[in-house]
């Protein structure tokens, strides 16, 4: 009898210890699960909130359209970055408790085979996969995370870039910008688009092709109280009848720039020994050029009258160039860079002299 009773003991003890390890990862499972849910629905209204503030400041006019699809853009990556480093943590977690289940160390239920493997979450049942060669898959809750070196490595060859950039802008005349009709500092250029960058040689970090499409906004302040007049096919500076508190012509082109560009950044060794290749680390220089079509021209003058302040929108082509094609290079490091680009085509079709757009700044690639 007593022999009995230390073997009901000791079977009773290994049943409650399986049962235990059971419940242990399932439940542990379950709440690295609600983590991740949870993370992503803060980050996601979080987010929400922020995207609503800049609507008002657009809509209450504080900022331009512009400004504020950037600061949507930057505020969703930054997001996203949080999304990523927080989701991070607890995919580790998952893949910790996947791999000591797969080494025996958390045992599954043995009551129905098809429950193996699996988490039951909100009433629906989750697989959970895991292959310990060189990589650990896990699927839960519609969220898949591939860990492996390619992904962690930085191994994607190709990655994406918003572009900004803003600075003056002129016309060279006679091959000079010297002596020039439109003020230096009060001419200036915007540019903005969405680029891909790709990585040419797989064991090479030096040469990549970058390629996208820009819209591109230059600004031309004509000196000495001057308008911009147009006399059949030619377009002329003629001094304005009033006084002019602001004289600006505007063209604005979509463009589709594409430059090679050389990333001095260096490759790196991860703990096992395989190369780290990343981008927008160190001295970049790019060359290349643009070509696009003008969306619309407009002249826009600012005076007083009787006491009262005027302001007069021209559109229209003014004769010039339907198309737009040039040559532009890029000298920096990291995301931020000195911009130059020339159009090799003139502003005005038939202008008896040729005048082409010149425009030097600073350019931002958020990678």
């Amino acid at each position: 009898m007593k022999n009995f009773t230390i073997y009901l003991a000791l079977t009773a003890c290994l049943f409650v210890g399986k049962v235990v390890a059971q419940e242990t990862f399932e439940s542990k499972a379950r709440q690295i699960a609600d983590k991740i849910e949870k993370i992503t629905k803060d980050e996601k209204e979080a987010l929400k909130i922020e995207l609503e503030e800049v609507n008002k400041q657009f809509e209450n006019g504080a900022i331009t359209k512009v400004e504020a699809d950037v600061k949507k853009k930057k505020l969703a990556e930054a997001r996203a970055i949080i999304i990523e480093n927080k989701v991070a943590v607890s995919h580790e977690e998952l893949k910790e408790l996947v791999q000591q289940k797969v080494n025996g160390k958390i045992l599954s239920s043995e009551s129905n085979p098809n429950e193996r493997d699996s988490i039951v979450q909100i009433g629906k049942k989750y697989k959970i996969t895991s292959k310990v060669v060189d990589s650990t898959y896990i699927d839960i809750k519609g969220i898949r995370r591939k860990y492996n070196d390619r992904k962690k490595s930085g191994e994607r060859r190709t990655t994406s870039q918003f572009v900004f950039a803003a600075g003056v802008n002129n016309l060279v005349t006679n091959k000079s910008v010297a002596n020039s009709d439109y003020r230096y500092w009060g001419s200036h250029f915007y540019e903005w688009g969405f680029t891909s960058n790709t990585r040419l040689f797989k064991n090479d970090n030096l040469l990549h092709l970058k390629y996208g499409f820009s819209v591109m906004y230059n600004n031309l302040r004509p000196t000495d109280n001057r308008l911009f007049v147009a006399n059949g096919n030619q377009t002329d500076l003629e001094t304005s009848s009033v006084n002019l508190n602001d004289s600006r012509f505007r063209n604005v082109y979509l463009t589709a720039p594409v430059h090679l560009e050389f990333d001095f950044t260096k490759a790196k060794k991860n703990a096992e020994g395989k190369t780290i290749f990343r981008t927008y680390q160190s001295v970049r220089f790019g060359i290349g050029g643009y070509a696009g079509f003008r969306v619309k021209s407009k002249q826009i003058l600012e005076y007083e009258a009787d006491g009262h302040d005027v302001t007069v929108k021209e559109k229209g082509g003014f004769n010039t160039n339907d198309f737009i094609y040039g040559v532009s290079t890029y000298l920096g490091y990291g995301e931020t860079s000195l911009y130059l680009k020339y159009d090799l085509n003139p502003l005005f079709k038939d202008n008896a002299t040729k005048q082409n757009n010149i425009s030097l700044g600073i350019r931002f690639d958020l990678n």
